[in-house]
C-alpha cells in the first residue's frame, strides 16, 4: 500500500498543473476548451473540487452559453456544485444544461446523455411526480443510447464489439438503477396513488430483466415485497442481492454504495435476517467507524437477534441472548458517543438507541464497572476461535 499515496499526490499535482496551464492560456484564441474541460473532470474525480470549479468556470466563460460545449460545461458545473454543497446553484446549472439538450440526444462529450436529468430528479424540491418526470427523461435518454449502441455493435473502429458490449451492459445497469429509483418514489412520495403498486411491479420486473446481476435491483425488489407483506419473497430477494457482493473486497465496483448498504441493513432487520444485518453492519463500520447509522443498526440488529433468542430460550438458558444484548449495548453506546461528537441531527435515531439501552439495562442490569467496552471484542474472539480451529486442523 505504501507506494500508492505518492502516486495519488502526483496525479493531483499533474491535474492542477494542467488546469493552471490551460487557464493561463485562455487569453489567447488557441485555448483548448475540450482539454481544459477534461482536466476539470479529472480534478473532480480525484476530489480537487475547488480547482475543478475554477477550470470549469474558465471553460464556460470562454465558450459562452451558446458554445458547442456549453452543455458539457454546465453539467460539470452542476456536479461540482453538488460536491460543494451548493444545491441551489447546482440545480440552476443542470437546468441550463437541459435547455442545451432537451432530449439527452447530444453526444456525451457535449453534455448529452441522461446524467443531468437523473441529478435533477434527485435534487427536485417537489419530489413525487416532478422527480418521476426527470427520472423518465433520463430513462428515455438511456434507452436511446442502448438502442444506438446495440444497432452498431459490429461497426468498425474506434471501438471493438466487446468494448461496445461492455458499454451497453453498463447503460443497462444504469437504466435498471433508474427504474428502481422511480419505484422507490412510488413507494414513498406517491404511495397514495391507486396504481402505485402496479407501477412498482412493472418497474422492478423490467429492472431485473435489464440487470439480473445487479445487487441494488434485488434490494429494491425486496423493498417492494416488504411493502406487500410478502416477507418470504423479500428474504429470497435479499439473499440474492447479498450473494452478488459479500465475498468481494471493499474497493470492488460490484459492492453497493455505502448508503445503499445502510438501507440494506434496515431491510434485513425488518424481515428477520438479523445475522446477515449484523454482518453487513460490521463491514460498514470497518469502512467508516464514524458512521452513526452503522453503529446504531449494528446495535439494533443485535438487540433484535437477542430478543428472538430470548423468546425461544428455555428458562435455564439465558447466557446466549444476554451475551448478544451485552454486545448490542456496546454498539448502541458507541453510536451515542459518536452522535454527540459529530453533532448528528437525527433525534429519532438517538431516542430509539436510548430506549433500547433502557430496555437492555432493565433486563440484564447495568454494565459492570470492569466490563470491557471494546465493541470489537466479540468479533476478535470469533476470529481467535477460527484461528484456533485452523491450527487444530493443521496439527491433525
Amino acid at each position: 500500500m505504501a507506494p500508492t499515496k505518492p502516486k495519488v499526490r502526483s496525479q493531483k499535482e499533474k491535474a492542477k498543473e494542467r488546469a493552471r496551464a490551460q487557464m493561463s492560456a485562455t487569453q489567447t484564441p488557441t485555448v483548448n476548451t475540450r482539454e481544459l474541460l477534461s482536466t476539470a473532470t479529472a480534478l473532480l474525480e480525484i476530489g480537487e473540487v475547488v480547482e475543478a470549479a475554477k477550470a470549469a468556470r474558465t471553460v464556460y466563460e470562454h465558450i459562452g452559453e451558446s458554445g458547442r460545449q456549453a452543455g458539457a460545461a454546465l453539467s460539470l458545473l452542476g456536479q461540482i456544485n453538488i460536491e460543494m454543497g451548493e444545491i441551489d446553484q447546482a440545480r440552476e446549472y443542470l437546468t441550463a444544461a437541459v435547455k442545451v439538450d432537451e432530449a439527452g440526444t447530444l453526444p456525451e462529450e457535449l453534455g448529452g446523455g441522461p446524467e443531468k436529468f437523473l441529478w435533477l430528479a434527485q435534487l427536485s424540491e417537489d419530489g413525487g411526480h416532478d422527480s418521476v418526470s426527470w427520472y423518465e427523461r433520463g430513462a428515455s435518454a438511456l434507452r436511446a443510447q442502448i438502442q444506438t449502441l446495440t444497432d452498431t455493435l459490429d461497426s468498425p473502429l474506434p471501438l471493438t464489439r466487446p468494448q461496445r458490449e461492455a458499454i451497453v451492459n453498463e447503460k443497462r445497469r444504469k437504466l435498471a438503477d433508474t427504474l428502481c429509483a422511480v419505484a422507490e418514489v412510488y413507494m414513498t412520495d406517491l404511495s397514495w396513488e391507486e396504481d402505485a403498486e402496479q407501477r412498482c411491479e412493472t418497474l422492478i420486473t423490467e429492472a431485473t430483466m435489464l440487470a439480473p446481476e445487479l445487487a441494488e435491483t434485488w434490494q429494491t425488489v425486496a423493498n417492494v415485497r416488504i411493502s406487500q407483506s410478502r416477507t418470504d419473497e423479500a428474504q429470497e430477494a435479499l439473499k440474492r442481492s447479498l450473494g452478488f457482493w459479500t465475498d468481494l473486497p471493499p474497493e470492488d465496483p460490484g459492492v453497493p454504495a455505502f448508503p445503499t448498504r445502510v438501507s440494506l441493513v434496515r431491510l434485513l432487520i425488518e424481515v428477520g435476517m438479523e445475522e446477515s444485518a449484523i454482518d453487513v453492519a460490521e463491514r460498514l463500520v470497518g469502512e467508516d467507524d464514524l458512521s452513526v447509522e452503522a453503529w446504531y443498526l449494528g446495535g439494533y440488529g443485535r438487540y433484535m437477534l437477542g430478543e428472538k433468542m430470548r423468546q425461544e430460550a428455555q428458562a435455564s438458558d439465558v447466557e446466549g441472548w444476554q451475551g448478544v444484548w451485552r454486545s448490542s449495548r456496546k454498539w448502541l453506546a458507541q453510536c451515542l458517543r459518536i452522535f454527540e461528537a459529530e453533532d448528528y441531527e437525527d433525534e429519532r435515531l438517538k431516542e430509539h438507541a436510548q430506549e433500547l439501552l433502557v430496555t437492555i439495562t432493565k433486563e440484564i442490569g447495568a454494565p459492570a464497572d470492569d466490563e470491557d467496552l471494546n465493541v470489537w471484542e466479540d468479533t476478535d474472539d470469533e476470529g481467535d476461535e477460527d484461528d484456533d480451529n485452523d491450527s487444530d486442523a493443521e496439527m491433525e
